[in-house]
């Protein structure tokens, strides 16, 4: 009922504010939620906007969109591959020496695939939206860190979550400790619960920016982080997995891009009363029992030490870049 009342009475507030002065960067960005917001920034006086994109003819385009409907002229397609860790560490060790400072991060990209996928060991979902996506984070700490100190402000770095991790039952978290990322890739036990797949890896970033947050604390870490669910949107993001059901679902319910992509700007804009928290119709909401009770605390601390492990794997000492040691 929630989630109804929600989709059908809620409309987040039409973006106002000024960022002039403020680099944005938004992943995801030449379709959908991720476009959209970057137009919102661009029209709010954004001095620099890097839409970050698999597919550059694809950014391009979208960057001459935002051009054409903003008037915006310093709008930058930059590539990044959120399926291949060399570029998401290319991708922040540019961000690094090309830019003056970063100011919001917009962690939108991400997969949601119809069938059994293999990246970098794991199922891509896993690989993508979880395992790609903290280690972005992770290495994006010193540009936000630096930003932070050198300016007097303080930075957030938003990941776009959803709503769907309400329905993840997350059978996966009766695997022993240290196999719940093994057992979430395994593709026999992928292909019984598809279906829960893509709310699993939802439920999960939710776990890490809460865990991040814990681990580095508002006064230890200059950055604040949080995760917002734009709620059903009409996007690109489900063109794998249309049926009848899903049309006809979107078609009563779902949220324009333009109307979703307003919350992604007001958690990115959000200040450090979100940080570790989730965001939904622009307001800091608390989540479901199923994360803040014994249980869901028991699940996020095997998850998050996974994950964190995963990306030390990835790139050795990475996590140091919260501490910014």
């Amino acid at each position: 009922m929630g989630f109804l009342y929600s989709q059908l009475f809620k409309t987040p507030s039409y973006p106002d504010g000024n960022f002039n002065g403020k680099t944005v960067i938004i992943t995801g960005s030449n379709i959908g939620l991720g476009k959209e917001a970057g137009r919102h920034f661009a029209r709010l006086g954004a001095a620099k906007l890097i839409l970050a994109v698999r597919n550059i003819d694809k950014g391009q385009a979208a960057t001459d969109d935002v051009l054409r409907t903003t008037g915006h002229k310093n709008t930058h397609v930059w590539n990044l591959d959120m399926s291949d860790y060399k570029s998401i560490q290319s991708f922040a060790k540019r961000a690094e020496t090309e830019l003056e400072r970063v100011d919001i991060f917009i962690a939108n990209a991400g997969v949601l695939r119809a069938e059994y996928n293999e990246v970098n060991g794991h199922e891509e979902g896993i690989a993508v939206n979880i395992i790609g996506t903290t280690l972005l984070m992770a290495n994006m700490m010193p540009k936000m860190r630096e930003t932070a100190a050198r300016f007097n402000t303080r930075p957030t770095f938003t990941i776009t979550g959803s709503v769907s991790y309400e329905y993840a039952t997350f059978p996966q978290r009766s695997a022993p400790d240290g196999a719940i990322l093994a057992v979430l890739s395994d593709r026999r036990t992928c292909e019984k619960y598809w279906s829960q797949q893509y709310s699993i890896c939802k439920l999960a970033q939710l776990f890490i920016v809460r865990s991040v947050a814990e681990r580095y604390s508002e006064s230890e870490l200059p950055v604040t982080i949080n995760i917002v669910n734009p709620g059903l949107c009409r996007s690109e993001l489900r063109r794998e997995i249309q049926s009848w059901g899903s049309w006809l679902l979107e078609l009563i319910f779902a949220r324009s891009t333009q109307v979703g992509s307003r919350t992604l700007v007001h958690a990115g804009a959000s200040g450090v009363e979100t940080h570790g928290k989730y965001l939904s119709d622009c307001m800091i909401e608390e989540p479901k029992a199923m994360v803040t009770d014994a249980a869901g605390q028991e699940n996020q601390a095997r998850l998050s030490y996974e994950v964190f492990k995963a990306i030390e794997d990835i790139q050795p000492g990475v996590l140091q870049n919260f501490k910014g040691v």
